[in-house]
C-alpha cells in the first residue's frame, strides 16, 4: 500500500511503499478515507516535535484521520463503519493512564502518539487500530471525519475551562480565541452555542478569507497589530474564556490581563524556548485578587472525540466548505503540505465514501 512518510535526515515528505498492515486480535482494518495536515505535522517534519518509531528510518505522518472498517475482526465494529481513531497509544504495555481510559493526561514518556511520536501515523491507504481507539461518526460525516480530532482538542480545553470554575457558579459570556488559524476558527465555531460573544484575534489584515470566515460566524475580529491582548479588555471586554492557540509564548501571560474577574484561560500553543521580560508581581496579584485561573491541555480523549463530533455535526457547510481549502490525492499531496496566506486546511485524500 502506499503512505506519506518523512525519511530520517529529509526535510520533505514522499509517498512510499509499505505492507499492507493485519489487524492483531482485538484490532479492526481501517480504510483510510482522508487525513488533515495541521502546524503538528509541518513541525514533524522539520524535526522540531516529536520522532519515528524506535528502529524505523521514517515516520508515517498524519493524526487526523477517518477511515471505514475493512475488516471488523471480531470488534464490535462492522464492516463500512464510519470511524475516527484516537492519536495516543500506550509505548510498551498498558499504563495506569490507559487503564482509567485517560491516556490524554499521561506525562510525556508514558505515552506514543501515532504521526507524532514513537508510532507511525495514519497517512495510509490502510491503518490498523484496537477498538477502544476508534470512535464511530455518522455516515453523513465521512466526508469531514478528519476534522473530529482538532475539534476534540477545544472540546477538551473547555472542559477543563469549566472544570476549574466548578467550585462556584460561573455563567460566562465572553470568549477570545487567539489565533484565526484552523483551529482557532473551529474553536469559534465550536464556542458559538456556548457563549454569547466571541471574538478572534489574529494579525492578519483585510480583506482576509480567515476575518471573511469569523465574521460570517457572528464573532467579532480584532487585529493584534491594533489592539494587542492587553488592550482588549479597554477596546471591546474583559473575557470570561481565553482560549491560547498561536504557540506565541507572550501570550500566556498576557491572557491574564484579558481576563475578567473569576475567568480562566485555555493555553494549547507549544511555544520554543524564549525568554522574556514579565511583571510577574502584577500578574501574580491579577491571578489571587481576581480569582483568574489558567490551564494547560494537550491532546484529547475518547469522550472529546465523541463531544467532537455532535459539535461538527452542526456546522454549516458553508463554514466547512470555506475552512477546507483543498482536499487532494496522492498523485497532488505535496499541495496538502503548502503553507501560504491561502491556505487555511487541507488535507489529503486516499479514497472516497461509498455507503454500503
Amino acid at each position: 500500500m502506499k503512505a506519506i512518510a518523512v525519511y530520517e535526515g529529509a526535510d520533505e515528505p514522499v509517498v512510499t511503499e509499505k505492507p499492507r498492515p493485519e489487524p492483531a486480535p482485538g484490532e479492526a482494518l481501517v480504510r483510510t478515507l482522508r487525513v488533515g495536515v495541521d502546524g503538528t505535522d509541518h513541525e514533524v517534519i522539520a524535526g522540531g516535535h516529536g520522532g519515528a518509531p524506535e528502529g524505523e528510518d521514517h515516520h508515517v505522518l498524519g493524526h487526523e484521520a477517518v477511515g471505514v472498517v475493512e475488516d471488523p475482526n471480531d470488534t464490535p465494529f462492522e464492516v463500512g463503519d464510519v470511524v475516527v481513531p484516537t492519536v495516543r497509544r500506550p509505548p510498551n504495555g498498558a499504563n495506569e493512564y490507559f487503564a482509567r481510559g485517560e491516556p490524554d493526561m499521561a506525562p510525556e514518556g508514558r505515552y506514543h502518539e501515532r504521526g507524532i511520536v514513537g508510532a507511525h501515523g495514519f497517512m495510509a491507504e490502510y491503518v490498523t487500530s484496537p477498538a477502544e481507539f476508534l470512535v464511530e461518526i455518522p455516515p453523513a460525516l465521512a466526508e469531514w471525519g478528519f476534522l473530529v480530532e482538532p475539534v476534540s482538542i477545544t472540546e477538551k480545553a473547555v472542559e477543563h475551562a469549566y472544570a476549574s470554575r466548578s467550585a462556584f457558579h460561573w455563567e460566562p459570556e465572553s470568549a477570545l480565541v487567539l489565533g484565526n488559524g484552523s483551529l482557532g476558527l473551529l474553536t469559534v465555531a465550536t464556542l458559538d452555542e456556548e457563549f454569547d460573544r466571541i471574538y478572534c484575534l489574529g494579525r492578519r489584515e483585510r480583506p482576509d478569507p480567515t476575518i471573511e470566515i469569523i465574521e460570517s460566524l457572528g464573532a467579532t475580529y480584532v487585529n493584534s497589530n491594533e489592539t494587542p491582548v492587553p488592550s482588549v479588555p479597554d477596546a471591546h471586554e474583559p473575557m470570561d474564556f481565553v482560549f491560547e492557540a498561536t504557540g506565541h509564548a507572550p501570550h500566556a501571560f498576557e491572557t491574564i490581563e484579558a481576563l475578567a474577574p473569576n475567568g480562566v484561560g485555555a493555553l494549547l500553543g507549544v511555544p520554543g524556548d524564549w525568554e522574556f521580560e514579565v511583571d510577574g508581581g502584577r500578574l501574580h496579584r491579577e491571578l489571587v485578587l481576581h480569582n483568574k485561573a489558567l490551564v494547560g491541555s494537550v491532546n484529547s480523549g475518547y469522550e472529546h472525540f465523541e463531544a467532537a463530533a455532535e459539535s461538527l455535526s452542526r456546522f454549516s457547510d458553508g463554514f466547512l466548505d470555506d475552512l477546507v481549502t483543498g482536499v487532494y490525492g496522492l498523485d497532488e499531496f505535496e499541495a496538502a503540505f503548502a503553507d501560504d496566506d491561502t491556505t487555511i486546511k487541507t488535507a489529503v485524500e486516499f479514497d472516497s465514501y461509498e455507503e454500503r
